[in-house]
């Protein structure tokens, strides 16, 4: 009994000793395993260097240019089979001609058109009016319209004297409107002139003259 109570009191002493190192032994196992490096050696490479960098090209729209049909090709002439079968004829060569007889010849066309007489401008002797203008003055009826509108003023006239003295193809030249014009066309085609005279001949001269119209107070 006294042997165990010693034995047990030895160990009471030495598990004090024992705990203190087992907790040393696991401290610096603990602080070994740490300081072990355990990462591979392709974890220190940088995976974003290792990415392959894939650039996109702009993409470039192109445009089609519109070309010209080409021109057309030109045609070949094609030869056209001639199948028609001329038939011969006899020709009578043996006609009796007679040179004493005389051969009818056609008129010439007759022209209808005559040759237009030439109008002078300027001639040696111009026409003179028979009267005089203030004889022509009076046989003016002043038109109504005119009269109520109080229009006045100078009708230019220009038209042709023929040979006898007449006139022919009257127009305006300047008017005044109001029926003043018609007016003045129609005095004048009642008008006899002493017809103009070129080398002592009587010739259609062009003649201009003015026709008044004054409204009387």
């Amino acid at each position: 009994m006294g042997v165990r109570k010693e034995e047990n009191k030895n160990l009471r002493n030495h598990y004090t000793v024992l705990l203190q190192i087992g907790l040393v032994v696991t401290l610096t196992v603990f602080l070994v395993a740490f300081k072990v490096d355990l990462r591979s050696e392709d974890s220190n490479k940088d995976l974003t260097e290792e990415q392959e960098v894939v650039k996109m090209k702009d993409i470039v729209q192109t445009k089609h240019k519109k070309e010209p049909p080409p021109p057309p090709r030109p045609q070949v002439p094609q030869e056209v089979p001639n199948d028609e079968i001329v038939e011969d004829r006899a020709l009578n060569l043996n006609a009796e001609i007679n040179m004493n007889q005389k051969l009818e010849v056609p008129d010439p066309p007759k022209d209808d058109k005559g040759e237009e007489e030439e109008v002078f401008v300027v001639v040696e002797q111009q026409p003179q009016l028979i009267g005089g203008l203030r004889e022509l003055q009076q046989k003016i009826n002043y038109p109504e319209m005119a009269r109520k509108a109080g229009i006045e003023g100078r009708v230019y006239l220009q038209f042709i004297v023929n040979k006898d003295g007449n006139v022919e193809d009257p127009k305006v030249v300047r008017g005044i409107g109001g029926g003043c014009d018609k007016e003045a066309i129609r005095v004048i085609k009642e008008a006899k002139f002493k017809p103009g005279r070129q080398r002592g001949k009587p010739v259609r001269v062009r003649f201009s003259m003015p026709i008044v119209f004054k409204l009387q107070n």
